[in-house]
């Protein structure tokens, strides 16, 4: 005969076994998601608080970002996204400057279910696109790690008109290729138009509506930022590179200190892409943020 009285006091563990048992309580994401005009895709593992969200360079998918997510996740929630026409998300409205971009992923974490306070890790670009999201949405914002974020003073006109006209080349040229993929027959070139329509509208807008959101952030208060810099020169810029480099790091300084807990880190031996060649640097400055 059935004790009722014992399986009354089993009930509550034999339903955490079923919801242990059940992948719809697993707390990793992978999907599509609407966020208004078009969906994005976005990648989450881990779990606990503050959530880390990570936004890319120009050009750049979140996979690259695989093993900083990987070993962060071991102590918290990690989520990364591609932008609009990036990887398996859908192409976006145009232009692409930061103001677009961060309202695109405020809409895509509220309608993915996570929620804040969001650590946010910008890179280059992306160091861009998370100020002007932490200024528009600062009360869900729990801190900031930008690496290398692009120089506001030089997208503003100051300094090395010679790397402003390389620059414009590069957008000239994804340009052209995208209008050249559009009028192919070619699927496979078809299939990259999303892609170079993006970064052309991305780089094309950096020394535009992009430089002028920025710009307009005066200060970030008291909220933790920090600032990770490159040592190394990128041989791309020529005679100019090593210039240019100290020229970038300056701004760096000058951006940690819009904020009363900001700070500088050089992370010596890399160069700008710092989360390949300097990773644990990285690592090291999102988990110190948490536990401070």
């Amino acid at each position: 005969m059935v004790d009722s009285n014992r399986l009354i006091r089993l009930v509550p563990f034999l339903l955490v076994f079923v919801a242990s048992c059940n992948p719809s309580n697993d707390p990793s994401l992978d999907q599509l998601v609407e966020v208004g005009t078009h969906r994005l895709y976005i990648h989450c593992v881990g779990s606990g608080r503050p959530t880390i969200v990570i936004d890319t360079g120009v050009g750049e998918r979140y996979e690259s970002w695989q093993a900083v997510i990987t070993s962060l996740s071991r102590d918290t929630r990690v989520c990364a996204y591609d932008r609009a026409g990036y990887g398996r998300s859908d192409p976006g409205p145009m232009p692409r400057d930061s103001q677009r971009a961060a309202d695109e992923l405020h809409l895509l974490l509220a309608n993915a279910g996570e929620d804040g306070p969001f650590l946010l890790v910008g890179h280059s670009l992306g160091g861009l696109n998370m100020q002007v999201y932490a200024n528009r949405y600062l009360k869900e914002v729990a801190g900031l790690v930008l690496l290398d974020p692009t120089p506001l003073a030089w997208i503003r006109g100051e300094g090395f008109p010679g790397l402003r006209e390389l620059f414009g080349r590069e957008s000239d040229r994804r340009r052209e290729e995208a209008n050249a993929a559009k009028a192919s027959s070619d699927p496979e070139a078809k299939a990259f138009v999303p892609f170079m329509d993006a970064t052309a509208s991305e780089f094309e807008q950096l020394f535009g509506r992009t430089a002028e959101e920025v710009a307009a952030i005066q200060s970030f208060g008291e909220l933790p930022l920090t600032v990770i810099g490159a040592s190394e020169p990128d041989p791309r810029f020529g005679e100019n590179a090593q210039a240019f480099r100290f020229f970038w790091n300056e701004e760096s300084v000058a951006l940690a200190r819009k904020s009363t807990a900001g700070r500088f880190i050089l992370a010596e031996g890399s160069g700008h892409d710092i989360y390949l060649d300097a990773p644990q640097v990285v690592i090291d400055a999102i988990l110190d943020m948490i536990q401070k």
